[in-house]
């Protein structure tokens, strides 16, 4: 099943999409799905972030072609940070490249939204409090990174979080996706799942010893190899199997 949110006369709904239809939900997903009468086509639709977080949880170097690339040892257990739920982006939207950065680079991600209140979760039950997967791009001022030392500005200027398109809550095995990354239609990034250093249930498990995860809050679980620089006007779309395509384009920031 996909559900996806959208914008329609005003109004932010979440819907489920059937083939080329959308059929708008009462309530959110979370509270059960309860179908609307009606239904509304997919084309016509403005498409939200498939995700309404009180928190972004993103996971640094968690494969292991990536450590390798960058040249630093695997870490011992996931690196997390923050980013800003301002920074989201939805599915179709630009990204803004900050006068503040010489280096914006992209990083195409597996994402999942979280389906209900996760606290000291185990490793075994973790993808039970799933709602869906999705497709992200951890946008990051690589060069604000790298002098700073930390994460806060250099991954969460506004726009800095494309997501979507839409949520794939029929996810079998979460490590065995292949995630692609194309920039004006060249690939940039090509990976699997597999080799994730840190599985998405780890890093449910590792998130929610340390801080209670709400029903919608994002996880995003890091970026294979082949991270590198996005410049005005370049159009970017992130695939991954069995989920969809994020694309969002690029403009300088005014």
């Amino acid at each position: 099943m996909q559900l996806c949110r959208f914008e329609l006369g005003g109004t932010k709904r979440w819907g489920m999409i059937e083939g080329e239809l959308v059929r708008p939900l009462t309530g959110r997903p979370w509270d059960g799905i309860r179908i609307e009468t009606g239904a509304v086509p997919l084309a016509t639709l403005d498409l939200l972030p498939p995700c309404v977080p009180t928190k972004i949880v993103a996971v640094g170097l968690n494969y292991r072609a990536h450590a390798a690339e960058v040249g630093k040892p695997l870490p011992a257990e996931p690196l997390i940070f923050l980013k800003a739920p301002s920074a989201l982006l939805p599915p179709g939207g630009t990204v803004s490249l900050p006068t503040q950065s010489a280096q914006v680079e992209h990083e195409g991600e597996l994402a999942l939204v979280i389906g209900r209140v996760a606290h000291h979760v185990g490793k075994a039950d973790a993808l039970d409090y799933v709602l869906g997967f999705t497709c992200l791009d951890d946008v990051t001022a690589r060069d604000i990174q790298r002098r700073e030392k930390t994460y806060a500005r250099a991954k969460g200027f506004d726009t800095f979080c494309p997501v979507g398109p839409w949520l794939e809550t029929e996810v079998p095995d979460p490590q065995d996706l292949d995630l692609e990354l194309r920039v004006d239609g060249t690939v940039r990034q090509r990976g699997t799942t597999a080799d994730m250093i840190f599985t998405v249930a780890e890093i449910i498990s590792f998130v929610s010893s340390i801080m209670t995860l709400a029903p919608g809050d994002l996880i995003t679980t890091g970026t294979p190899p082949g991270v590198g620089p996005l410049l005005p006007g370049n159009e970017v779309e992130v695939t991954i199997s069995g989920i969809g395509t994020l694309r969002h384009g690029c403009t300088a920031a005014e």
